[in-house]
């Protein structure tokens, strides 16, 4: 009896250690919630989930576990980007770029050849931005017919906030010179008043109602192809922006399935039919954190690049021109008020310091009469926001998601646009940290390239990649390391509820991490966008491993 007692001890024993994983040999840091950072070489794992971090002792506290050497690379929390596209990230990476085009022709060679590589359907792509061509203004539909006229082409600018078309698709969508510009849209006509090919903002969709309807097949797709992709830079969460009705039934099915590719906090788009239908169906929170859907994204202005932000004074480069409102304050204060009555977060996009501003109001109205402060709501972007209108944020306890590779992008096209009075409070990080706010960071993709070392970089230099201009742009606002790699992971992870779960590899916390090719803190800021991830690993699994 006693023999046998002892055995099942020793096979009990055995197995409770089987259970945990060690990771050693590894240069660790993580952020922590008490602040600061702590450095480790041991990481312990048991179902999924951080037991402790330690030295290089600590490994032989688990003798009959498994062990992963880390070969003495550098470990970080898995990096969140609180602010993405994923659909669209991945229809992006098998359809037309044109990220890189410097020209008009360039745009119409490389439509021409996709044209013949897809022999039929639309012809659809993104990524132009006029604002680094020379001339820099927009193109027509004319500039496209020239490549390809025989069938329907739509070509996203790179904010998403523009659409480019040719003639075929402006005939089929019944587009004249009779139509008129939606509120919140903009059509830009030539000199004769017929339509130029350009639609701003809410125009799009004049065009976009007639692009065919992506199959679940295509959906299916798009997630798992933007997920390798984002896991291969050491994303582990996304948020994502804004989701329609489809890919709600997407992600809840997954994740039904178990078979999510990456975290994701997903917010409903306030523009769907179905809003109302899906908060009504409540917030969706899965156990194990791979799916939450808890808030709504609004918007409420246009973007910069093409001049659709909404501004308190008009556009240095347009005068009388003082962007756009796409919702007016009434329909604003009314989506963030049915957003709250259902316990959904509201989180609204705001470029320009007039949207800012009307959005802070909104919330403070809706606080008033409904409540719903408590929600963690978020103002999406917060890129040009008026000095006295930043403590604002943090009296109505709103968190400014912003992303610092922006600020890099728009720097040249920003100061075209702007005059110095109303930079002031431009991509202003530092001084809403200041404030004592936290900043949820992320990159905007497919507007912005996803890899979060550029925004890293971005966020440490104010730079851009060939290290202009000397000191930083606007250097002041420049975040130490330690203040941006927080703010893609404890504070992005606290703009989702989750920073009891996420952002950082403290015990209880799961084990979302990676392992990249040098040390985030010792290397020199100007290599911080040349770091490669070499392993990420979601609650304890390796999900991509580098060739």
């Amino acid at each position: 009896m006693k023999k046998h007692l002892l055995l099942c001890l020793c096979l009990f024993s055995h197995w409770a250690h089987a259970q945990f994983t060690v990771v050693h040999n590894v240069n660790g840091y993580t952020p922590t919630r008490a602040g600061g950072i702590e450095q480790f070489s041991t990481l312990v794992i048991k179902d999924g989930k951080v037991v402790k971090i330690g030295d290089n002792e600590t490994i032989k506290q688990y003798p009959q576990s498994t062990t992963v050497d880390g070969k003495g690379l550098t470990m970080l929390p898995g990096l969140i980007d609180a602010h993405g596209h994923v659909i669209g990230l991945g229809e992006n990476l098998s359809r037309l770029d044109l990220r890189h085009a410097k020209s008009v022709a360039e745009v119409g060679e490389s439509l021409k050849s996709y044209a013949k590589e897809n022999p039929s359907g639309w012809l659809i792509g993104r990524g132009w931005d006029q604002t680094k061509w020379s001339p820099n203004q927009f193109p027509t539909a004319h500039d496209l017919d020239k490549y390809v006229s025989d069938r329907p082409v739509v070509l996203t600018r790179v904010d998403g906030h523009a659409i480019w078309v040719n003639s075929k698709a402006m005939k089929l969508a019944q587009v004249t010179k009779q139509t008129i510009s939606p509120d919140g849209g903009e059509i830009l006509r030539l000199a004769n008043k017929q339509p130029s090919g350009i639609f701003i903002d809410k125009a799009e969709q004049l065009i976009l109602r007639k692009v065919p309807k992506r199959s679940p097949t295509q959906l299916n797709g798009a997630l798992d192809k933007a997920a390798k992709h984002l896991l291969g830079l050491g994303i582990t969460s996304v948020h994502d922006a804004g989701i329609d009705a489809d890919t709600w039934h997407l992600y809840k099915h997954r994740a039904q399935q178990q078979s999510m590719p990456l975290r994701i906090y997903a917010m409903l788009s306030a523009s769907d039919p179905n809003l109302e239908k899906m908060l009504k169906a409540g917030i969706v929170k899965e156990q194990t954190d791979y799916l939450t859907i808890r808030s709504v994204k609004i918007y409420a202005d246009g973007a910069l690049g093409s001049r659709g932000a909404a501004l308190l004074t008009d556009y240095k480069d347009r005068p009388g021109h003082k962007g756009l409102m796409l919702e007016q304050q009434a329909m604003l204060e009314s989506l963030i008020r049915m957003s709250v009555k259902h316990g959904f977060s509201a989180h609204t996009h705001a470029i320009g310091d007039r949207a800012n501003r009307i959005v802070l109001d909104s919330y403070q109205n809706v606080f008033k009469d409904t409540g719903g402060q408590l929600l963690r709501n978020r103002i999406e972007h917060a890129q040009i926001v008026d000095m006295q209108d930043i403590p604002r944020f943090k009296q109505l306890k709103i968190i400014p998601s912003m992303q610092p590779v922006h600020a890099t992008s728009d720097m040249r096209m920003a100061e075209k646009r702007l005059r110095n009075s109303q930079l002031t409070g431009a991509y202003a990080w530092q001084t809403f940290l200041k404030h004592n706010i936290k900043v949820a960071a992320g990159s905007d993709f497919p507007v912005e390239l996803a890899n979060p070392f550029d925004g890293l970089y971005a966020a440490v230099t104010r730079m851009d990649k060939a290290q202009q201009p000397k000191d930083g742009w606007r250097s002041s606002e420049r975040l130490t390391k330690q203040q941006a790699l927080k703010a893609f992971t404890l504070d992005a992870a606290y703009a989702a509820f989750q920073e009891f779960k996420l952002g950082s590899l403290e015990h209880g916390k799961w084990a979302d991490f990676i392992l990249i090719d040098r040390d985030y803190f010792t290397v020199e800021n100007a290599q911080l966008h040349d770091i490669k991830v070499e392993q990420t690993w979601i609650a304890g699994k390796l999900k991509y491993k580098r060739d």
